[in-house]
C-alpha cells in the first residue's frame, strides 16, 4: 500500500491495479480508429465558416478533380438519411446536416463531407470545396442582439419540476443578513486526447461501427433510426474510450454520415475529425450565468434561499442544465425558490461534460454560502455546519450524510484552525496567501443493466457485459465483483465490454457504471452459487463428496455454469430492460424516489497571489469524501484526484473564447486553450472517508468519476477572496481580473 494505492479502511475494497493497465501501456489495448479494414477510404468534413445564414451554392468541380476523391456528400445528395433527433444529452438538431439542408445554425456545422482513396486527398479536396452563403448576423452569447430568452421549465421534461419550498422571498425579506450577487460559467470543451472518429463496415447488409462510444446500445438504435435499417443489423464496437465525460454519449451527425458513404460506395470509409472540428461537430459544457439570493439570522441559520439560473444553448435545441434540482438540497434551507432560462443562440447545441449541473450551479451555491458566512462573520466551516441537515427544505430525507465528517478530516489534514479570517492578512513575502473551502456533492444514480457470467469448473470466469471503459476502470471494478462474489482471484476473471453485441449496459454517465454494473454482475454470481449449492439429488448424478470447486462441478455432471442477469433499480417500469435493449436507458436516483441519494465532499485549497503581478498558484489541495462503498481504492483516489485537477482547471484555466461578432470559437486548439499542466498541480491530499449506504443500490455504491471536480472551483474563488479582499464571481479567475478589480 502506498500514497496511490491506499489501504482499504471500512467498507472498501482492495487497490487491485487496472486489470487492462499492460494493455494501455503497450499500446495492444485498441481505440476506436486503430481497428483496419480492407480497401478502406476516408473522409473529411466541411463545415460552415458562417454561424447564421443558408447555402445559397456549392461549388464542387475542383474538389472533384483532385485524384482519389470518391465522392462529396451534402445536403444535396444524403436526404435518404433520417434526421439525427435531439436528446437530453446534447447534440441533434443543430447539428444535423439532413435536417437542416441549406440552413446554417452555427460556425463550424458539417455542410459537407468528402471520401478519398487516402485521407491526404480527402483534406485536399475539402480544402477545395467552395459556398456561396447568404449570411445573417448571428447572436453570439448572453446579451448579443437576437438571443431569445425562454422559460426553462416550458421545455425539457427535467426542468417541469424544480425543487420549491416555503415562501422564500417573504423569508428573505425578513432575514438578519443577506446577500444578492450574480455568478457566470463560460463556455468549456471536452477536448478528449482521442479524437472524435468513426469508421464503418458493411458486409451481407449489416454494418460494423467503430466509434468512440459512452452508450453503444445507444449508438446502434440512433444509427438504426438514421439509416432506416432494423437495429439487429447494426453493432457497435467500442473497447477503450480515449476520454469522453459525455462529449462521446450521443449519436451525433457524423455518425449516420459515415455509414451512408459507406453504403453508398460500397467500401469501409474512415473518418477522425481534427481537433478544431471537435469544438463545433461536438457538445460542450453550456455557459451559464446565475442569480443567488441568500438570507440568514444572526446565528447563521438559512431561512431562504433563491436561486435562478440562465443557460445558453442552441437555436433550435432546449438543452438545459437545470442544476437548481441538487444546489437547492444540499442545505437546510428554510424556503427555496429556484427557476432556469434558456437563452437560445447561434451556438452548436451544448450537452453533458463532467458533473454537467452540479459544476455550474454548485460553484455559484458554495461562493454565495462563503459570502454570506463573511456577511456573517462567521467562520465558513462553521457556517456549513449549522446548515447541516438530514433532510432538505422540502422534508426528504438523505439515504446517508457524511458532509461534516468530510469537513472535520480535511480542515484537520488541512490545518484550518491556523487559518486568520481576515482577507488579505495572511503573506509570505510577496506573495498573499489564501485559504478557502467548498463543498462537493453529486446525485447518486444507478441505472438498469444486464449481464452475462461464466464460470468453469477451474476456476475462471468470464463477464460479458456492454460497459463502457472511458477510462475510470470499469473493467477492474466489475473484475473484482466477480472475484469477491465467486471466491477467485481477480487475475482469473476476463471481463468483456464495449460491444453492442454483449449484454447492454447504461450509459456511462451520471457516475452510475461501477454501481449499476456490479449490482448485476453480483446478481449472476449469486444465481451461479445457488447453482452449485444445490442438492447432487436435484441437478444430476454427477460424483464426487469434496467441497473443492471442482467437486462441486463434477456433482452437476458440468464443466461450466453461465448465468445471465438482469438488474432493474427502483422506479423502473416492466419494460425497462427491453427498452435498455432498444436503446433507451433508465437511470433512478439522486433526487428521485423517497430518499435523496448523493456522494459527498469537502475540499480545501490554499492559493498564492503574488501582490505585484497578480499571478495565482495553487501549492496545495486537500480533499475528503464519503461515497458509500469503495470498490477499489487506488482507482477511487485517481478518479477523485483527477476531479480536483480539472476543478482548478475550470476556476483558473478553462474558458473557451468566443469572437462576439461572429459568433465563433477563437481558442479551438490546445495551444490556446487554456489547461494547466504539471508545474500548475503541487500537492493534492485525498482523504477516502468511510461511509456505508445499503439504501442506494445492493452494492452501496454511490458513483465518485464527477464528485471531486464540483467544488474545487468554488474553493478556489474563496481562497482568492480571502488573499486578495476582491471576488471574482465570473470564471475563469486569471491575473487581469485581479488587475484590474
Amino acid at each position: 500500500m502506498n500514497r496511490a494505492a491506499p489501504a482499504p479502511l471500512a467498507n472498501m475494497g482492495e487497490p487491485a491495479p487496472r486489470v487492462d493497465a499492460r494493455q494501455k501501456v503497450t499500446g495492444e489495448a485498441r481505440y476506436a480508429s486503430d481497428f483496419p479494414a480492407g480497401n478502406m477510404a476516408y473522409g473529411y468534413l466541411v463545415t460552415s465558416s458562417i454561424a447564421r445564414g443558408r447555402i445559397a451554392r456549392l461549388f464542387l468541380d475542383n474538389a472533384r478533380a483532385v485524384p482519389g476523391v470518391l465522392e462529396i456528400f451534402t445536403h444535396e445528395n444524403t436526404g435518404e438519411l433520417k434526421p439525427v433527433p435531439y436528446s437530453g444529452g446534447g447534440g441533434g438538431a443543430a447539428t444535423s446536416m439532413q435536417k437542416l439542408g441549406p440552413e446554417v445554425h452555427h460556425d463550424g456545422q458539417i455542410v459537407a463531407m468528402v471520401v478519398a482513396d487516402t485521407f491526404e486527398a480527402a483534406r485536399e479536396a475539402a480544402g477545395l470545396v467552395k459556398i456561396e452563403y447568404r449570411a445573417e448576423q448571428p447572436s453570439a452569447t448572453f446579451g448579443s442582439p437576437g438571443a431569445v430568452e425562454a422559460d426553462g421549465s416550458e421545455v425539457p421534461a427535467k426542468t417541469k419540476d424544480l425543487p420549491q419550498a416555503g415562501d422564500a422571498l417573504n423569508a428573505l425579506a425578513e432575514a438578519d443578513a443577506m446577500i444578492d450577487v450574480a455568478y457566470g460559467t463560460p463556455t468549456q470543451h471536452h477536448n478528449p486526447i482521442e479524437l472524435f472518429t468513426t469508421t464503418c463496415v458493411w458486409r451481407d447488409g449489416e454494418l460494423t461501427v467503430f466509434e468512440p462510444s459512452q452508450f453503444v446500445y445507444g449508438l446502434k438504435a440512433g444509427l438504426a433510426k438514421a439509416l432506416d435499417m432494423p437495429a439487429d443489423k447494426v453493432r457497435v464496437i467500442s473497447p477503450f474510450v480515449g476520454g469522453a465525460f459525455g462529449s462521446k454519449a450521443q449519436v451525433t451527425p457524423r455518425s449516420p454520415l459515415v455509414a451512408f458513404a459507406a453504403r453508398k460506395l460500397n467500401r469501409p470509409v474512415k473518418l477522425v475529425a481534427t481537433r478544431d472540428q471537435g469544438f463545433t461537430i461536438a457538445t460542450y459544457r453550456a455557459e451559464t450565468r446565475h442569480r443567488i439570493r441568500m438570507g440568514a439570522d444572526r446565528d447563521g441559520k438559512i431561512k431562504s434561499f433563491i436561486h435562478e439560473g440562465w443557460e445558453l444553448t442552441s437555436r433550435p435545441d432546449p438543452y438545459a442544465v437545470a442544476g437548481v434540482e441538487d444546489s437547492a438540497r444540499l442545505y437546510g434551507f428554510g424556503a427555496v425558490q429556484t427557476h432556469v432560462n434558456l437563452v437560445h443562440a447561434d451556438r452548436n447545441t451544448p450537452g453533458f461534460m463532467r458533473s454537467p449541473p452540479v459544476v455550474p450551479y454548485i460553484y455559484a451555491l458554495e461562493s454565495a454560502m462563503d459570502e454570506l458566512a463573511a456577511e456573517l462573520d462567521l467562520d465558513p466551516v462553521e457556517f456549513r455546519r449549522v446548515n447541516d441537515s438530514m433532510t432538505d427544505a422540502t422534508g426528504k430525507p438523505w439515504s446517508s450524510r457524511s458532509l461534516m465528517t468530510c469537513y472535520d478530516q480535511a480542515a484537520e489534514r488541512f490545518g484550518w484552525k491556523d487559518r486568520d479570517s481576515r482577507p488579505g492578512s495572511m503573506r509570505d513575502g510577496d506573495w498573499l496567501i489564501g485559504w478557502g473551502c467548498a463543498s462537493a456533492v453529486y446525485p447518486t444514480h444507478v441505472g438498469a443493466a444486464t449481464a452475462r457470467v461464466r464460470l468453469q469448473a477451474n476456476g475462471e470466469a468470464h463477464v460479458q457485459i456492454a460497459a463502457h471503459e472511458i477510462g475510470v476502470g470499469v473493467r477492474t471494478v466489475v473484475a473484482q465483483t466477480a472475484a469477491d462474489q465467486l471466491g477467485i482471484p481477480v487475475s482469473a476473471v476476463e471481463v468483456e465490454t464495449g460491444d453492442s453485441a454483449l449484454p447492454p449496459a447504461p450509459v456511462a454517465g451520471g457516475s452510475n457504471q461501477t454501481a449499476s454494473c456490479c449490482s448485476v454482475v453480483m446478481k449472476a454470481c449469486e444465481a451461479i452459487k445457488a447453482r452449485l449449492s444445490q442438492p447432487p439429488s436435484t441437478v444430476g448424478s454427477g460424483s464426487g463428496g469434496g467441497n473443492t470447486l471442482e467437486d462441486q462441478f463434477k456433482r452437476l455432471g458440468v464443466g461450466a455454469i453461465e448465468e445471465y442477469a438482469e438488474f432493474l433499480p427502483p422506479g423502473g417500469k416492466p419494460d425497462t430492460i427491453k427498452k435498455l435493449y432498444a436503446g433507451t436507458p433508465f437511470l433512478g436516483g439522486g433526487s428521485q424516489g423517497e430518499k435523496l441519494m448523493y456522494a459527498l465532499g469537502a475540499e480545501f485549497v490554499e492559493v498564492r497571489v503574488h501582490a505585484l503581478t497578480r499571478e495565482i498558484r495553487v501549492p496545495r489541495m486537500v480533499g475528503a469524501f464519503a461515497a458509500g462503498r469503495l470498490m477499489n481504492t487506488r482507482t477511487a483516489r485517481s478518479q477523485y484526484l483527477g476531479g480536483m485537477i480539472w476543478g482548478v482547471s475550470s476556476a483558473l484555466h478553462e474558458a473557451t473564447e468566443i469572437d462576439p461578432r461572429n459568433a465563433r470559437y477563437v481558442n479551438d486548439n490546445l495551444a490556446d486553450y487554456m489547461i494547466p499542466v504539471n508545474a500548475d498541480i503541487a500537492d493534492v491530499d485525498i482523504i477516502l472517508v468511510p461511509e456505508r449506504d445499503d439504501f442506494v443500490n445492493p452494492m452501496g455504491v454511490k458513483g465518485i468519476g464527477e464528485l471531486a471536480n464540483v467544488g474545487t472551483a468554488a474553493a478556489v474563488a474563496n481562497a482568492v477572496y480571502h488573499a486578495t479582499g476582491v471576488r471574482i464571481r465570473q470564471l475563469p479567475i486569471r491575473l487581469e481580473k485581479l488587475l484590474t478589480a
